[in-house]
């Protein structure tokens, strides 16, 4: 994991990537500017547990493509999770906190990952152990209206004025936050450029099996 210091205030990113673009930049860096972050983890998962990981390329190249996306150091580039072996988005968030004593850290997710967040394997768990920033993403403004988490937890919603605090503030707590919007996705771009596949029984996948979770920005 990324070095970090009791007190700072650190944004959770994770995806496949597959490949990463200019929009998941632009949602790192906007959550970075709204919620005055010190950091943004950008996790580069082994894979989502209920995606097709036969067009999944190596975690080395995900990470190495990742790194060409940003230029802000405050983004740090991190592949943890395979490490640890970690499935689910719970894990992931109990395993971080465990380590890392008096740090605020905040959930960051697209908005379009918001509509199917009840699928995720212990959701509300989810909810209850980290503040949520939810980022505009397009066709997935209103999810933040008709999302069944949205509608659960409508009494922890903060308003978006509010984001700088949010990471200081006990959950459950979460916001939606509006801005530049990016309409790339990984799935078109691997359409378009022939994205190649990973090799059959490679280990830059460890503990990629089917799951419950829909996780993270496609």
């Amino acid at each position: 994991m990324p070095h970090v210091e009791k007190g700072m205030a650190v944004g959770l990113f994770g995806g496949s990537f597959n490949p990463p673009h200019a929009g998941h930049a632009l949602v790192a860096e906007t959550a970075l500017r709204r919620l005055e972050l010190n950091q943004l983890w950008w996790m580069v998962s082994p894979g989502n547990p209920l995606k097709d990981h036969s067009g999944l390329a190596p975690l080395s190249e995900r990470i190495a493509r990742s790194e060409a996306c940003v230029t802000d150091p405050r983004i740090k580039i991190t592949a943890f999770e395979a490490g640890y072996r970690i499935r689910y988005t719970a894990d992931t968030v109990e395993i971080v906190q465990a380590r890392n004593p008096g740090v605020h850290f905040v959930w960051i997710m697209g908005a379009d990952s918001l509509r199917t967040f009840h699928r995720w394997e212990r959701w509300r768990t989810i909810v209850r152990s980290v503040p949520i920033a939810v980022i505009d993403r397009p066709g997935a403004t209103l999810s933040f209206l008709s999302s069944t988490m949205a509608k659960a937890f409508d009494h922890a919603r903060i308003d978006e004025a509010d984001a700088p605090l949010l990471a200081r503030i006990k959950p459950p707590a979460w916001t939606f936050i509006h801005g530049p919007r990016s309409s790339l996705s990984s799935t078109a771009l691997r359409a378009e450029a022939g994205w190649r596949k990973s090799p059959a029984g490679g280990n830059d996948q460890p503990g990629d099996r089917p799951g419950k979770e829909p996780r993270r920005l496609p």
